[in-house]
């Protein structure tokens, strides 16, 4: 097989869809509508950065702080100044809280375009104060209303990327703490490596997005903030941990909550905060919330913090994969490829992925057309022929009456014509010849060796093996001869699976002989 993606596929909500969901993040809006306030009067610094002063007015703009709070008259757009004094007496911490996000929506807004900023005529103030300049509205804040919903999530992926930057930022108190005389950054004291940190955390919203996609995830998506630590810190053939990662996975868990934290107002993830109560170095309590699931009863495990993507959220991961290399395969990417691609790709999706993606692959198609497709794609003595001819019995499976005439014209088939029968008896066709005992043990050979390809040794397959030992006396005997590529390979995984030693020597013995009479 080629092209084949670890990661299953994903149902993506509409781009139109998505571009609401962009346009309605709380961070996303603030930006778009800082931008369209922004104007001459709108002093900026050397970075770009709003004026302190102007803060205030801002964070009233946005409605999270009533104008009187900063001395403005209700209704009014004027950004009037406040001093220092005023400021002080605004400093409660919902306040500052306010100002924080009306500075984080502008950086925002400048970031990624929206907002332009132009250097003052001079330098600097005569009395040597730091120039300030201003600030208008950037020509791709036209794309908010004129732009396709691609320009609006162009710019809300944007946005994403300096969220996650911040992100992963040491926080302001380490920072502060590892400043050294003259202003420098002791970056051995802060024990901070951007890279490993931006790693980390892109790790961690792989997992979360892979649990989203598996149909064997959280029913509700949400994954406990400590499991999502641990998946990334734990290995696998850990029985028990460390104290030493135990302590690991409760830093972790701590450092993403004060990330999901940011990330939430970008609409990237729906997220339950640690409740503070549970702030405290508690090594046993984490471990136990790593190990415990949303529905152990003995641990609120909720109260260790809850996550999970958003569909816009999902979106976005997904974007930042695809463009970092990966393969990222999404629901209805192969609906304009050849049926060859699509067996080839569907080969190792979840089961109901593989229907669905199937089925919009065969929306645009007439049936009789698409079924000879996919019989001529099925054909082929490769190694990957039986999962090829496995997946379009299952797409098959989908097709109507209309293709009857493409199943009877490959009856006498040797690689086809055995799925052709099967197809024909479940759609009550009439006057289907019987298969001869040849072409039974090749489909025999050929259906154990799909199987195989797809499931390794799982329980399913260990009980088809129980089962055609037993119901074909003398199997050992005949199979051994089948002309069929993949003959002594499944002769020997089913002296591997067979529970009955005796069954499974006479499995082996035929093994043998059926790479002695290719050979």
């Amino acid at each position: 097989m080629t092209d084949r993606s670890p990661l299953p596929p994903v149902r993506l909500r509409p781009e139109a869809e998505l571009a609401r969901d962009a346009l309605a993040s709380p961070l996303f809006s603030r930006a778009v509508r800082l931008a369209r306030w922004a104007g001459p009067d709108r002093r900026v610094g050397a970075g770009g950065e709003l004026a302190e002063e102007l803060l205030p007015a801002a964070a009233v703009e946005l409605g999270l702080l009533p104008a009187a709070a900063v001395g403005l008259p209700d209704g009014s757009e004027d950004p009037r100044p406040v001093d220092s004094a005023e400021s002080a007496e605004l400093a409660t911490e919902a306040v500052e809280d306010a100002l924080a996000d009306a500075s984080e929506a502008w950086r925002v807004a400048v970031d990624i375009g929206l907002i332009e900023t132009f250097e003052a005529p001079d330098p600097a103030a005569d009395d040597g104060a730091a120039a300030e300049g201003t600030a208008a509205p950037a020509e791709d804040l036209e794309l908010i209303t004129s732009g396709s919903p691609q320009d609006v999530l162009t710019l809300w992926l944007a946005a994403l990327d300096a969220v996650l930057a911040d992100a992963s930022l040491p926080d302001l108190d380490d920072l502060v703490d590892a400043i050294e005389d003259g202003g420098t950054v002791d970056f051995g004291e802060l024990d901070w490596n951007p890279e490993a940190e931006a790693d980390f955390l892109d790790g961690v919203l792989g997992n979360l997005y892979l649990l989203t996609a598996s149909e064997d995830g959280p029913e509700d998506g949400r994954v406990p903030l400590p499991a999502l630590a641990a998946s990334m810190l734990v290995p696998d053939d850990m029985g028990e941990p460390t104290d030493d990662v135990l302590e690991e996975v409760s830093d972790a868990m701590l450092k993403l909550d004060g990330q999901f934290r940011m990330l939430a107002p970008i609409g990237l993830v729906d997220f339950q905060p640690v409740d503070e109560a549970l702030m405290v170095d508690d090594e046993q309590d984490a471990a136990a919330a790593a190990g415990a699931s949303p529905d152990d009863d003995d641990l609120d495990v909720s109260r260790y913090g809850m996550v999970r993507l958003t569909p816009l959220g999902l979106y976005g991961v997904r974007a930042r994969m695809v463009e970092a290399g990966v393969e990222a395969p999404a629901v209805g990417d192969l609906a304009d490829k050849g049926a060859d691609v699509l067996l080839d790709r569907t080969a190792f999706f979840p089961a109901a992925a593989a229907r669905t993606e199937t089925s919009l692959w065969l929306a645009d198609r007439v049936p009789l057309a698409a079924a000879r497709e996919l019989l001529a794609a099925a054909r082929g003595s490769d190694e990957d022929g039986p999962l090829r001819r496995l997946c379009c019995q299952q797409a098959l499976s989908l097709v109507g009456a209309e293709a009857e005439p493409a199943l009877r014209e490959v009856l006498d088939d040797p690689e086809l014509g055995g799925l052709a029968r099967v197809w024909l008896a479940e759609h009550g066709a009439a006057d289907v010849p019987p298969p001869g005992e040849d072409m039974i043990f090749w489909l025999t050979v050929d259906t154990v060796a799909a199987q195989l390809a797809a499931e390794g040794n799982s329980e399913e397959l260990q009980a088809l093996v129980e089962g055609l030992a037993a119901q074909h006396a003398g199997f050992f005997d005949v199979v051994w001869r089948v002309e069929h590529p993949a003959t002594a390979d499944v002769l020997e995984a089913m002296g591997r699976l067979h529970p009955d030693k005796a069954v499974a020597k006479q499995a082996r013995k035929a093994a043998f002989k059926a790479r002695s009479h290719r050979s």
